[in-house]
């Protein structure tokens, strides 16, 4: 690797939540000191089961994917996680660097691939290519399946013309587009909506659900009982 992290940070990156799921824990915090130099929030998992649990259960602009590693391997995790959440940005970051491998995960979904050993500036680079794009396709609107909700009008289209939110309905439709293909807890959606200070044996989420439901659809808004809620990516 060509570069270090001090000479790769030039200027604040735009924010964005970056994923980056390695078993080599040098290469891990390295690229992730690299990526939080940018001012990027970066999380990270060491196995691919972890990494698989993590993209499907919170929002990232970008999953990092190493290819081998034990147990679920990388290509497990892409074909998994765009199965569910087709919309998610995926860059491989391989020592595989043989064309068949590359097309296999291109073909996959993979956005992009890069091979080890590689330099920092160079993925630093892809990495803003694509939140670059994600920055203008998202800036305004969040669109997720059927969904396209508009950030400003705060209002949602389902295919039928736009319709217009509560406060409290936008921001539990954001949050849960915003993790489409993944079940959210009432508990987080709890948090994230109105405030701990909630009891999270309050039914105001099944409420709300059930006004969103009343505007967009009976089928908008999947029920996993006893876990929480989905919209479908």
């Amino acid at each position: 690797m060509g570069s270090t992290v001090a000479g790769a940070a030039l200027a604040p990156a735009t924010s964005g939540r970056i994923l980056l799921i390695d078993d080599e824990s040098r290469i891990l915090d390295f690229v992730k000191r690299g990526l939080q130099a940018e001012g990027y929030s970066v999380d990270s998992a060491i196995e691919g089961a972890d990494g698989l649990a993590l993209a499907l259960s919170s929002h990232y602009d970008l999953v990092i994917l190493d290819l081998v590693m034990p147990g679920l391997d990388g290509r497990g995790v892409l074909r998994e996680l765009l199965s569910r959440k087709p919309s998610q940005a995926v860059l491989v970051l391989s020592a595989l660097s043989d064309t068949a491998t590359k097309v296999a995960c291109l073909e996959l979904g993979a956005e992009d691939y890069l091979a080890k050993p590689f330099s920092l500036d160079e993925l630093l680079a892809r990495v803003r290519a694509r939140l670059r794009g994600v920055a203008r396709t998202s800036a305004t609107t969040i669109r997720a399946g059927r969904f396209v909700l508009d950030l400003l009008r705060r209002e949602v289209d389902t295919g039928g013309g736009p319709v217009p939110l509560s406060e409290r309905e936008f921001l539990l439709l954001q949050e849960l587009l915003r993790n489409a293909g993944a079940t959210v807890s009432k508990e987080r959606l709890l948090s994230s909506v109105w405030g701990y200070h909630f009891d999270p044996g309050s039914n105001v989420v099944d409420v709300y659900v059930r006004r969103l439901r009343a505007k967009l659809g009976a089928d908008v808004i999947v029920t996993e009982r006893g876990v929480g809620y989905r919209v479908d990516a």
